[in-house]
């Protein structure tokens, strides 16, 4: 599930599936316009054929008296062009005067019928030009045209002898219009389908490369910075176990041999002297371990956090500033959500023994459900929120972290008022 979720968030993968998406579309629009565009070239090609057969083989061929239906003129005029009009492609001819009459078709039981002629018709008769439609086969006039499937009917117009307009209307099978429009349409088709296949694999390809490329940029560059930490986190350890080693012992063996020297009888001055000197050296020494425990602090779990948020703030006595800790319930919490409880709680009680001028500093922390909270509490002067804006990048960098860690980080405070800050984190 992990392996197919990946896939999907796949740049290569997202891109791919656009790019069929589109695929799919500019197929379908591009077939409806090649269709479009094909269908109208078929029946131009119809539109010829008649302009062809019209001109060349009817109007030659007609004679005197076929528009007033002498028997002689319609037999002559049959013979002489039936074979050549009614044609593989043609089906059905029709020749039309003004008044709707047939005076002669392929059809003989047509001959001297009369319909009434629509306005496309007219127009034609009037003005010329060539026009196409299906044909409505539930018209009386075509009801011998009925068993052989749908029709394309085109029609222009010719003269006859006698200078009368006519209408010559040829009758297409619609189904070698299709064939047509289909012939016209593959070649288009198989142009299209293939330089879109062809741009979406080559950019697909790219796309590939660059995002491997950018991947491995990205697990070196990640490498890169876990060394850094790596180093300076070591760097960070060696200078804590050098200073815990070194120069704290040396302060902790030189107070207890100022205590002893003080203990002795003497000059009650020089006792004085010595008392306040092993004091100092006390007060340095829970600062310096302060700044130990900043500096690296201990392997945290869930049993150390209050050992270590001791030893965080066991420099506030000395700033007049009283301290209470609490840590319960959090048996079984990761390590790493400890880390991102003590990083927080180290950000917030620095804040607090710097800029708060506070008499007392709670950190209390407590798992009541599914979530640890922290609370870090002061009493000192607080500050307003809004006027600080962005200014606190450290506990605006943890709201970030904790965000990314699936928390949430609130700060509240107000001028006089102190200052809270609450971490919710998912145990």
């Amino acid at each position: 599930m992990t392996r197919l979720a990946g896939t999907v968030r796949s740049p290569v993968a997202q891109f791919l599936a656009a790019g069929l998406l589109v695929l799919v579309v500019l197929l379908v629009v591009t077939n409806a316009l090649a269709g479009r565009a094909a269908r109208e070239e078929a029946l131009s090609d119809a539109g010829a054929t008649t302009e062809v057969l019209a001109r060349s083989v009817a109007e030659r061929s007609l004679p005197r008296g076929l528009v007033t239906g002498e028997p002689g003129a319609v037999d002559r005029f049959d013979h002489q062009v039936r074979t050549r009009l009614v044609t593989d492609q043609v089906r059905r001819v029709k020749i039309w005067n003004r008044e709707g009459r047939i005076v002669w078709s392929d059809e003989a039981r047509l001959f001297g019928e009369d319909f009434a002629l629509d306005e496309e018709e007219l127009d034609v008769l009037d003005h010329g030009g060539t026009d196409a439609e299906v044909s409505d086969l539930a018209e009386p006039e075509n009801r011998y045209e009925r068993d052989g499937g749908s029709l394309v009917e085109v029609y222009t117009r010719i003269e006859s002898p006698e200078g009368e307009p006519l209408l010559f209307e040829a009758y297409f099978d619609a189904d070698e219009i299709q064939e047509r429009q289909a012939e016209l349409v593959a070649p288009f088709r198989t142009i299209t389908v293939g330089s879109l296949l062809l741009v979406l694999v080559l950019a697909t390809s790219l796309l590939w490369v660059l995002t491997r490329r950018l991947t491995r940029a990205a697990v070196e560059r990640e490498r890169l910075l876990v060394a850094a930490a790596d180093a300076s986190d070591a760097e960070r350890r060696r200078i804590a176990r050098d200073l815990h080693d070194g120069v704290v012992q040396d302060l902790a063996g030189t107070s207890f041999a100022l205590s002893a020297l003080a203990r002795r009888p003497g000059d009650p001055a020089e006792r004085e002297q010595l008392l306040d000197a092993t004091t100092s050296l006390r007060s340095s020494m829970r600062s310096l371990r302060s700044l130990l425990v900043e500096i690296h602090p201990p392997g945290l779990g869930a049993d150390d956090l209050e050992a270590a948020l001791h030893d965080l703030t066991a420099g506030a006595a000395d700033l007049g500033v009283e301290v209470a800790i609490s840590v319960a319930g959090l048996g079984g919490v990761p390590d790493d959500t400890v880390a991102l409880v003590w990083r927080v709680a180290q950000e917030a009680t620095r804040n607090a023994l710097r800029h708060a001028r506070a008499r007392r500093l709670e950190v209390t922390v407590v798992r009541p459900g599914a979530e640890v909270v922290l609370t870090v509490s002061d009493d000192g002067v607080g500050f307003d929120p809004a006027a600080a804006g962005d200014g606190s990048f450290g506990l605006r960098g943890l709201a970030s972290l904790a965000r990314d860690h699936g928390g949430r980080l609130d700060v509240v405070s107000s001028v006089g008022s102190g200052t809270t800050v609450r971490l919710e984190v998912g145990a």
